[in-house]
């Protein structure tokens, strides 16, 4: 059982994690670090246009929740209290890169053990040649993520990445559960479209430096589709 704040249950857990964050303990601020760092500098990751700023965001934002914590009413789950906080320091920092900064989007791969939206058609049986695909693969879709407008993007990752419900995103987002399903269904589309003109740059692209006079335009262009 937990206790009920502004009508919405909280779990005992939880409540006890706040309490101590509120007392200023520090085996409950590693214990919050621990349990949300990764999913933080996933969505962190996902939302720059600038991912090596990730880890340091993703800092800042753990030091916001300590700080802040105290005005954290229950009002919706510590969770999505803290994806709030995420997502607004990340909109953030792409503010001050437009007025600040312009510098072009990297498609680098993703960072070792940071796991891409395409790992989820991982095949554990893959050959090599497959493994290869893959990544490719998943080098397109974040780089079509990528170009996703904000505000578009910022649902996409949350509902499809970080699996959080309508309701917690509307909550972490202060939006309404229409304009979520709204902006999912419209960025998943967008995401589509990204992803179909990287195809076809992919496949125009193989056809020109494929060795020995192969063409490579299947098993790019498979490398890229979504289903």
């Amino acid at each position: 059982m937990g206790d009920t704040v502004a009508g919405i249950a909280i779990p005992d857990r939880e409540m006890e994690l706040v309490e101590e964050l509120r007392e200023g303990s520090n085996r409950a601020f590693q214990a919050l670090v621990s349990r949300y760092q990764e999913p933080v500098y996933n969505v962190v990751f996902r939302l720059l246009d600038d991912p090596s700023e990730a880890s340091d965001v993703t800092q800042e934002v753990f030091l916001k929740v300590f700080r802040h914590i105290g005005s954290f009413r229950g009002q919706s789950s510590l969770r999505t209290w803290i994806y709030r906080i995420a997502v607004n320091e990340a909109s953030n920092l792409r503010r001050w890169f437009s007025r600040h900064r312009r510098r072009e989007l990297s498609l680098e791969d993703a960072e070792p053990g940071r796991p891409g939206l395409a790992d989820l058609l991982t095949d554990s049986q893959e050959t090599q040649f497959d493994f290869v695909l893959r990544r490719e693969r998943r080098r397109q879709v974040e780089a079509a993520l990528a170009e996703v407008p904000e505000n578009f993007r910022a649902p996409v990752v949350l509902r499809d990445i970080e699996g959080l419900s309508y309701e917690e995103i509307a909550e972490a987002l202060r939006i309404s559960l229409g304009t979520v399903k709204s902006r999912i269904l419209r960025g998943r589309e967008a995401l589509k479209q990204s992803l179909r003109a990287r195809q076809g740059l992919a496949v125009a692209g193989s056809q020109k430096v494929g060795r020995n006079g192969h063409d490579l335009s299947y098993g790019t262009a498979k490398a890229v589709s979504v289903r």
